[in-house]
């Protein structure tokens, strides 16, 4: 994001990052049906793109990317919950590199968590409780299992 060459519009936000078409030109030789070589120029317009890998917030878990662009405006089903949100937006080292593809509804970071998902906490706190106890009821010291 910093190693763009591309030049600032203006009217346009700091972190919008322009395409502009790049230019080639290219001289060939072509040897005509009569056996004569002649020199052409072929030019070419493109827009300077850089293939990119797109996955779910699920698949990027654990990971460090150098350059992250983020989505996270509503999907066309379902809905993103706060960990979604988290997840998607601290996978980059930092806020020099990460971008937003687009503008979010910012009533999505004001939502509470999904009640399944705290009832598992709950059942799973309560799961590790009942293994501890296990546990010390076999003798066995906690700090030993570390």
């Amino acid at each position: 994001m910093n190693r763009t060459r591309a030049s600032r519009l203006e009217g346009l936000e700091e972190a919008v990052i322009p395409v502009e078409p790049a230019k080639y030109s290219m001289q060939l030789q072509v040897m005509t049906a009569e056996g004569n070589w002649v020199r052409r120029t072929v030019q070419r317009k493109q827009y300077p793109i850089t293939a990119a890998y797109a996955f779910t917030d699920y698949r990027s878990q654990g990971q460090t990317l150098p350059y992250v662009i983020v989505d996270i405006a509503s999907p066309p089903y379902g809905s993103l919950s706060l960990f979604n949100l988290y997840v998607a937006l601290s996978r980059s080292s930092g806020r020099a590199t990460i971008r937003l593809l687009r503008d979010f509804n910012p009533m999505l970071f004001r939502q509470t968590h999904d009640e399944h998902l705290l009832a598992e906490d709950v059942r799973l706190e309560k799961l590790n409780k009942m293994t501890l106890e296990w546990w010390q009821s076999m003798g066995r010291d906690i700090r030993m299992s570390e």
